[in-house]
């Protein structure tokens, strides 16, 4: 299945459980092990349970093969690896902490955010 597909889907189903923040990484240019990363925020250990496992439920209606989800006895961030793409559903403080935008940005969406928060 096409990426750009999977991609789309898996964003339709964190916007359908109100997922905030959402934002999405083309990060082949960055590693091998995956094509796109996508990070989401959610307000509460619940919410971040229930978009996980509606990402993993549509991705793998859609044919995606779920290769593993971590995070989920927690709740606190969950990790929904479907190969091609890795969604990190995350509560806002530990999207904070671990501000895995800056990791995986590229540079001129870096410097973009600095110069919109100055």
């Amino acid at each position: 299945m096409r990426i750009d597909k999977l991609q789309r889907i898996a964003v339709a189903a964190l916007e359908d459980i109100k997922a905030r923040d959402i934002t999405v990484f083309d990060v082949r240019r960055q590693t091998s092990l995956y094509d796109t990363l996508i990070i989401a925020s959610a307000d509460s250990n619940r919410q971040v349970k229930a978009l996980a496992n509606h990402v993993r439920d549509k991705l793998k209606e859609a044919g995606a093969s779920i290769l593993g989800v971590e995070g989920e006895d927690v709740g606190e961030w969950v990790l929904v690896d479907a190969g091609d793409i890795v969604v990190h559903v995350m509560q806002p403080a530990v999207r904070a902490y671990y501000n895995l935008e800056e990791l995986w940005a590229p540079a001129a969406f870096q410097r973009a955010r600095a110069v919109s928060a100055a």
